[in-house]
């Protein structure tokens, strides 16, 4: 009954933040008033990975201690233009509960940057994951990406264009996996206002596009989508698993019916849970690929500053 009553509070919640009731976005009041999972804490508020304003994260770990626990970072959406880690701690709890020291950066928004500066402070809080993280009980040699809408594209590309991680000093042998929820890899010809603002600026577009990054040695990906999602077709995901597929790299690709773009979101909530098996069956991928371990160089980021250019 008290799970019930949480559902219809947060629906009415979205609902008055839609319809101009409330300064506080829809997400952000989703997030203030729903359940928590348990498993999970938040253990560091607004840490500096950088220079910038926006250069700030928080870390979730596990309730429960245990041995160095593998690390997951989750990059939010919007746009490229919206979005705040602080509206998302039902899933950084929600990662934390399911075992993964888990890590929500915010990064630069249009119009103050355009590609590819947000993937530069993707790959300066990955290189902070890996200077710090053992602190919050995290193996940095085993590092996982995940993210929605446009945080799919971030993780998604950090984990492809080895360069951004390359140019942060980080050892791209560091990601293990990815998982993209619900996000655009391969959108060219530019065809939308957002996409247009933020990567028409690109000399060669193809370097915006996940897909051409695609090869034998690319980490496993877990792909979701939703069958109802028409802000960014379920096409996008098809592609990637495709050509992940061709280049003989372990792929999970799953269409969820009836989920929409949001639905892909607030799946991974305990109050939407039951809309799809999605928290789990990505979690355990990402699991079972950070199982391994590699042995990689641990680099110093200040030998390394050169930033990606458009």
């Amino acid at each position: 009954m008290k799970r019930l009553f949480t559902a219809f509070a947060s629906l009415f919640c979205l609902g008055l933040a839609a319809l101009g009731f409330s300064n506080a976005s829809p997400l952000s009041l989703f997030d203030a008033i729903g359940p928590r999972d348990a498993g999970g804490r938040l253990a560091a508020r607004d840490l500096a990975f950088g220079k910038n304003a926006r250069d700030r994260l928080d870390v979730y770990v596990p309730a429960a201690a245990g041995e160095a626990a593998p690390v997951l970072v989750f990059f939010y959406g919007g746009s490229w233009d919206s979005g705040s880690k602080d509206d998302y701690a039902f899933v950084g709890h929600a990662l934390a509960a399911q075992g993964f020291v888990t890590v929500l950066p915010d990064y630069r928004l249009y119009p103050q940057v355009r590609f590819p500066d947000f993937l530069n402070d993707g790959a300066a809080a990955i290189a902070w994951v890996r200077d710090h993280i053992a602190e919050y009980g995290g193996d940095p040699r085993r590092i996982v990406l995940a993210g929605h809408s446009a945080g799919a594209y971030n993780a998604v590309m950090l984990g492809l264009d080895t360069r951004y991680l390359e140019a942060a000093g980080v050892d791209p042998k560091a990601i293990r996996a990815v998982a993209g929820l619900s996000g655009p890899y391969d959108f060219l010809p530019l065809d939308t206002d957002t996409t247009t603002k933020v990567f028409g600026q690109a000399s060669d577009l193809a370097q915006t596009q996940p897909v051409t990054f695609v090869g034998p040695l690319s980490p496993p990906a877990f792909l979701a989508t939703g069958d109802g999602d028409t802000t960014v077709r379920p096409r996008q995901t098809a592609r990637l698993a495709e050509r992940l597929r061709a280049a003989n790299v372990p792929v999970q690709e799953r269409v969820y019916k009836g989920l929409d773009h949001r639905d892909t979101l607030l799946a991974l909530s305990v109050t939407f849970r039951s809309k799809a098996p999605e928290l789990s069956e990505m979690s355990s991928f990402l699991m079972r690929q950070a199982a391994g371990r590699t042995q990689f160089t641990m680099r110093s980021p200040a030998a390394h500053t050169a930033k990606l250019q458009p």
